[in-house]
């Protein structure tokens, strides 16, 4: 049978090389955490101590890690599987990376005779376990029929999808969909618990209508449960569809569903569920709704009564915010941030200091956050204008952390414009909050009120 080399044993990759190692193949196995090898050299594979070691004596390498710096490390780096790589050699990459990188990849291996498949996967943990993944494969059609044995001992459909890199652009493109659906399960789900449903009952009705989904089959016990116990994480869906964002800037293809599902995973993230499911990013309706989806905490009131009275409460709260705040007359270092139709904008100048969590790429495919001290300039309903040492970028994403008086969640905005001060000392940074529910909007304008009349 052929020698097999598997590199990345995380959530997905130690189960499919667990499959291949029942089904009679040698399998040697590399991880950089050397204990995740422990139960599969003890069930008969061979542990490797380089990438290069993996992929010396194998037919068929397997890579299977968390973004594109991690694949560039282990094919490019010192004992990376290009040291290892020789003439008839496979390498089938199962990570989701930008298209650019599998290309990157397959050139470099194709200089010493070895052949590339970018064939990233579908189906999450418990799909991984029991051999029933979707491949959507890129790269030769041939490459892929010589290798149909392994394709068919880990998953149940295997897609070929074109030349190299469309492997990788068609799980962008489904993780595009799989962030918004889980988002949108969230928010309807989040709903209705706020309405009084019982959330297993109204569950019951999204799997069997017309909103019925993967992601209501998969996630929608584990929202109810708030059992965020790890089968893909939110940091992984969240760099996936950064890398989707940028394809599709790229593309200059409008994609206004994928950019506030990133926010509200950008929320997520910033509030430490980063290693937890991406299920999880239901806990950024909880914050908003101060209560568990699970927990039917609203069971307990005349659901079409109180939404009609919360209605009605909006409605007279809006109605006094357009009738008491009049428009501020802009300043000359005023950005032109943030109107409506319904209402009229206003900015309030503020000057309080506040965090703010940053998330930048390191090489492609990867990003780290890290928190800045700022100065909240001013504030709008829509627009904030802050300043900061540190040198941002327009387009960039930012999470604001607010004072704990503001009673405010971390809300995420988008850095539209950015300007150095006038003293050098700084930068002044215009931006757009997006992503914003009702309540919270409700909470921003009254904490706008309070600072104004204060």
């Amino acid at each position: 049978m052929k020698k097999i080399g598997f590199i990345g044993l995380g959530t997905m990759g130690k189960p499919m090389a667990l499959n291949l190692l029942r089904k009679g193949y040698p399998l040697t196995v590399f991880n950089r955490s050397e204990d995740k090898t422990e139960e599969l050299v003890q069930a008969g594979a061979r542990q490797a101590y380089s990438p290069a070691d993996a992929a010396r004596d194998a037919e068929v390498l397997f890579i299977n890690v968390s973004n594109d710096a991690a694949v560039l490390d282990i094919v490019q780096g010192t004992d990376g599987v290009l040291a290892g790589a020789h003439a008839g050699l496979t390498v089938i990459d199962c990570s989701t990376i930008a298209p650019e990188t599998s290309k990157q990849v397959a050139n470099e291996l194709g200089k010493v005779g070895a052949r590339f498949l970018d064939a990233p996967v579908t189906g999450s943990k418990p799909a991984a376990e029991s051999g029933t993944l979707v491949f959507m494969v890129g790269g030769d059609e041939q490459v892929l029929n010589g290798h149909m044995d392994l394709f068919e001992t880990l998953g149940k459909k295997i897609m070929y999808m074109g030349p190299t890199g469309s492997g990788s652009y068609s799980k962008l493109a489904h993780n595009l969909i799989v962030g918004i659906n889980c988002a949108g399960l969230s928010e309807g789900m989040s709903f209705a618990a706020r309405a009084g449903l019982d959330p297993a009952k109204f569950l019951e009705i999204v799997q069997a209508g017309s909103a019925g989904s993967k992601q209501a089959e998969l996630k929608g016990q584990k929202i109810i449960d708030g059992d965020f116990t790890n089968q893909f994480s939110l940091q992984l869906m969240l760099k996936d569809l950064l890398l989707a964002a940028r394809e599709t800037a790229r593309f200059q293809f409008p994609s206004p569903m994928l950019h506030s599902a990133t926010a509200l995973y950008q929320i997520g993230l910033s509030k430490g569920n980063g290693p937890l499911d991406l299920s999880s990013v239901v806990e950024t309706y909880e914050d908003w709704m101060k209560a568990k989806v699970g927990q039917n905490a609203f069971a307990t009131q005349a659901s079409g009564d109180a939404a009609a009275e919360a209605g009605r409460a909006q409605g007279e709260h809006s109605a006094a915010l357009d009738t008491a705040v009049a428009p501020a007359s802009p300043t000359s270092d005023t950005l032109p941030l943030g109107t409506t139709e319904r209402r009229r904008s206003f900015r309030i100048n503020l000057d309080i200091a506040l965090q703010i969590s940053v998330y930048q790429w390191e090489q492609t495919g990867s990003f780290s956050g890290q928190n800045i001290p700022a100065l909240l300039h001013d504030l709008s309903e829509d627009g904030v204008q802050f300043v900061s040492a540190e040198p941002l970028t327009e387009e960039m994403f930012v999470v604001i952390h607010f004072p704990k008086d503001a009673g405010l969640p971390p809300i995420t905005a988008k850095i539209l414009r950015a300007a150095k001060l006038e003293d050098g000392q700084g930068y002044r940074y215009g931006g757009m909050m997006i992503g914003l529910a009702p309540a919270i909007r409700s909470q921003l304008e009254q904490f706008i009120q309070t600072k104004r009349n204060g």
